[in-house]
């Protein structure tokens, strides 16, 4: 088995894990926050997908999904056009506010079509590739892709666990 067939079973399970974690969730529900300072679903959700376009797109060369495709436009959140959602305020996180699961859906699965044609591209070689060099060591393209696939999972559980404790207590 190729490194990039584990890489593209990963983004699967995140794609699973992001779906899992919206169906059938209401938009009152989705912007629903366990405290004032914590991330609610629809951030989570939308946050992991901007980091995973925002990056795969830098390391690959290619477009942003968010703006080449007018998903910016369609989410209307009034934030900058690149933002990614690090470091937000609780403020900055309130404005994250869709009207169905589906607008975060139809984003991810937009961006992991995009992911998934790059992975599918991968050689061994293209691994070793430096993408980032402002850190030390420098960042291959083998290390940038598993830390996108950690973060998301993290967020992808992080979602669940918030959907878990406003579904728990709205009981």
């Amino acid at each position: 088995m190729h490194a990039k067939d584990i890489l593209i079973e990963g983004y699967g399970r995140v794609r699973e894990e992001v779906h899992a974690a919206v169906d059938g969730v209401g938009p009152d529900e989705l912007a629903a926050r366990p405290s004032p300072d914590a991330n609610s679903v629809a951030w989570l959700i939308w946050h992991l997908t901007r980091v995973q376009d925002d990056h795969i797109a830098d390391a690959f060369g290619l477009d942003q999904v968010w703006l080449a495709q007018d998903w910016e436009k369609r989410f209307g959140l009034g934030l900058p056009a690149r933002d990614t959602g690090y470091g937000h305020s609780p403020a900055q996180v309130a404005k994250v506010r869709v009207g169905s699961a589906d607008l975060l859906t139809g984003y991810y699965d937009a961006v992991h079509e995009q992911t998934l044609g790059a992975l599918r591209s991968l050689t061994a070689r293209d691994l070793e590739r430096v993408v980032d060099d402002t850190w030390d060591p420098p960042v291959t393209l083998a290390v940038r892709l598993v830390s996108v696939l950690s973060d998301d999972l993290q967020h992808a559980g992080q979602a669940a666990y918030a959907r878990g404790l406003l579904q728990s207590t709205a009981a």
